[in-house]
């Protein structure tokens, strides 16, 4: 009788799917403010939604943001969760419950659809990509996996499900290097003539050619099971439908990456030269089908007013991050970040400040427009309270309770948020702090203010979003103060 009671309370939890777009900017959307192309389906979450101006990854980089939604915990606490190669070993612990584990204690069948690039494989060992392949996602927590096992422009350009290469011909078996060239695969370096776009000759996206691209890294085999690039949007949403409609019945979490919009950009044929913008610009346009696509299943499937659903970017954008796909030329007046400065890697506020939205069809019957401080490093906490499970054992250290904030119902602040792009930043109200830093200024091959002082920064980010004015000479003390909470946020857990 008792195990039935938790099994019908269990069926009254709503689904969850968090869709998370890949180095998707703050003004890179029409309700934050895009006007050259419309993304309906985006903004249709803010309708009856909660739409978040000060919202934040983790990060202004893919990895680390990736493991502070998944782990609740801040990525620079742990060594090696910087922009992992594609060969990377596993960075999540597997002795810690991460958010999907959590999930599943809650009732809730789990899947990590597209984008990982978390690592696969236990440390220190090379990954044979010929064979099962863990720790990975499943030793996570996630029931269902079908990934891009790093990311589009890194080898080994193939989808993995669960533990296994999708598609592999055990006759062809793939070979993977970061340090020096394997087969006799044609190269972009080598080869420019094969490339359907340029890449950038300061950036390096020169080695091993898949799918008239060429990409990070070496790879020789597996050629019944390389992706092709126009079909990776919707090979991953069909993906997730399937998990949904599978699982229809009972509470499910869907933990969607998207490679849109991240380099290198080719979407389907139906969108390409659809913009006006170019490649970078119909991705943007495919990334908004992807989200119509997930939001007309839950419909079909009789499950959308009880699904939360959570839209957000891992980190700011980029313009020319390796390919010359004219995105910069093409960009006309739009402005990527909207009013923010900076963009991916830079700890300015384009960095990590990234769209968020958040709605519940059943629960949430208002538009609501929220100013308040939130975190991605908040989901995990956010959600253990609204499926009831308590976080123990030193998990999600440093992920707050903000589910009344999340639901639109409270605009009660974080009490500070650390973002990390290159130097930390410490974000308290509406100060901003961030820390001193030796590293260059100004990434010249993406054209993107990294944010990066020898002297302290401070801003005060609700008059100043575009942090023009350093306010440190002229507040000192607030410096200071500032300065000692990040001390004692970093030397905390």
């Amino acid at each position: 009788m008792f195990i039935g009671l938790n099994a019908a309370i269990a069926q009254e939890k709503p689904n969850i799917i968090v869709i998370y777009a890949d180095d998707l900017g703050y003004g890179d959307v029409s309700c934050y403010g895009m006007h050259r192309i419309h993304t309906p389906n985006i903004d249709a979450l803010t309708d009856k939604g909660v739409k978040f101006t000060n919202a934040y990854a983790t990060s202004a980089t893919c990895t680390p943001s990736r493991y502070g939604i998944l782990t609740g915990k801040y990525p620079w606490r742990q060594k090696n969760t910087g922009v992992a190669p594609g060969d990377a070993s596993l960075i999540i612990p597997t002795d810690k419950k991460t958010m999907p584990a959590m999930l599943q204690d809650a009732g809730y069948k789990t899947a990590a659809i597209g984008k990982w690039h978390l690592g696969l494989g236990a440390p220190g060992t090379t990954v044979d990509w010929n064979t099962e392949i863990k720790p990975g996602p499943l030793e996570l927590g996630f029931d269902y996996a079908y990934i891009m096992p790093a990311t589009l422009d890194r080898v080994p350009c193939v989808f993995m499900e669960n533990r296994h290469v999708d598609h592999l011909d055990p006759n062809d078996p793939i070979t993977v290097s970061y340090k020096h060239k394997v087969g006799n695969d044609p190269t972009g370096k080598e080869n420019p003539e094969l490339l359907r776009m340029r890449t950038d000759p300061r950036q390096g996206h020169d080695q091993t050619i898949v799918d008239s691209i060429s990409r990070i890294g070496w790879m020789t085999g597996g050629n019944s099971a390389r992706w092709k690039d126009k079909d990776i949007a919707g090979i991953i949403t069909d993906k997730a439908i399937q998990f949904m409609k599978s699982n229809k019945d009972q509470p499910f979490f869907v933990y969607f990456a998207t490679g849109d919009i991240h380099v290198p950009r080719y979407p389907h044929s139906q969108f390409r030269g659809k913009s006006g913008m170019g490649l970078r610009g119909d991705a943007i346009l495919q990334l908004d089908y992807t989200v119509g696509r997930l939001i007309a299943a839950l419909k079909e499937l009789n499950v959308y007013d009880n699904t939360l659903i959570i839209f957000s970017s891992d980190n700011g954008p980029v313009l020319n991050d390796g390919y010359l796909d004219q995105a910069e030329e093409l960009l006309g007046n739009h402005k990527p970040a909207g009013p923010l400065r900076g963009g991916k890697y830079s700890a300015f506020e384009a960095g990590a400040r990234v769209p968020m939205i958040v709605k519940w069809p059943a629960k949430m019957k208002k538009s609501k427009v929220s100013r308040t401080l939130i975190g991605q490093v908040d989901l995990y906490a956010s959600l253990a309270a609204l499926t009831g499970q308590n976080i123990t054992g030193g998990n999600a250290p440093d992920s707050k309770n903000m589910l009344a904030q999340l639901l639109g119902n409270s605009k009660k602040d974080r009490p500070e948020l650390v973002t990390q792009g290159g130097p930390l930043s410490l974000i308290e109200g509406n100060w901003k702090y961030i820390s001193p830093s030796k590293g260059r200024r100004f990434a010249e091959a993406v054209k993107i203010e990294l944010g990066n002082d020898p002297q302290p920064q401070l801003y005060r980010i609700d008059k100043d979003v575009h942090e023009e004015v350093n306010l440190a000479e002229k507040y000192p003390d607030r410096v200071k103060a500032m300065q000692a909470k990040l001390e004692a946020i970093k030397h905390s857990h």
